[in-house]
């Protein structure tokens, strides 16, 4: 039995969802930002009525932002390019690393609000390593990156380094340093 399709939403109503995303993923964007959802109703000026018939609660708002995020990484995996396929799959970590810092807050609202976890987390996980495969295996088979390292492993230490503070003084230093671990000549050095 295939499920209904979703009836179509009137325009306004499909506006001021649109507004409520935005609002909310530059309100979780702030430094230790944990916007309510009063607040969020506020500045996307939307009654509370309209913000919760959108998203029933908070956990459902942040899947929702947590999602658009996800999708946003493996939509680039896809349109990125580079002179060589190496400079495309760094390029697309680099833009992973600075999606973390949008998602990292996200997905810990989802781990507290959510009692067993949320399926999402494990889902964008599986989603993210997916779209970036055909990158990373094309930049390992031109010879600019390792083949003793998984992708997994890759964006594995991209998160951690999320919650590392790095040196002002010398912005994205940590970044560089794992990303030229990983080419070739690093191993042999």
């Amino acid at each position: 039995m295939s499920a209904e399709p979703a009836p179509a939403r009137r325009a306004d109503a499909e506006r001021n969802r649109s507004k409520i995303i935005a609002v909310a993923r530059e309100a979780f964007a702030e430094p230790g930002a944990a916007p309510s959802m009063a607040e969020i109703a506020r500045r996307a000026g939307v009654g509370m009525a309209t913000l919760y018939r959108n998203f029933p609660g908070r956990l459902e708002l942040v899947e929702e932002l947590f999602r658009h995020t996800v999708d946003d990484m493996c939509e680039a995996a896809e349109n990125l390019s580079g002179d060589t396929p190496g400079e495309t799959f760094y390029a697309w970590l680099i833009r992973f690393h600075a999606a973390g810092a949008r998602k990292g807050p996200l997905a810990s609202v989802l781990l507290a609000e959510s009692a067993n976890g949320t399926p999402i987390l494990r889902d964008s996980r599986s989603r993210t390593i997916a779209a970036g495969e055909p990158l990373f295996h094309a930049a390992q088979c031109s010879g600019e990156v390792r083949d003793d390292v998984s992708l997994g492993q890759i964006l594995d230490g991209l998160v951690a380094l999320a919650g590392v503070d790095n040196d002002p003084d010398f912005p994205g230093a940590l970044i560089r340093i794992l990303l030229d671990g990983l080419r070739p000549n690093a191993a042999t050095s």
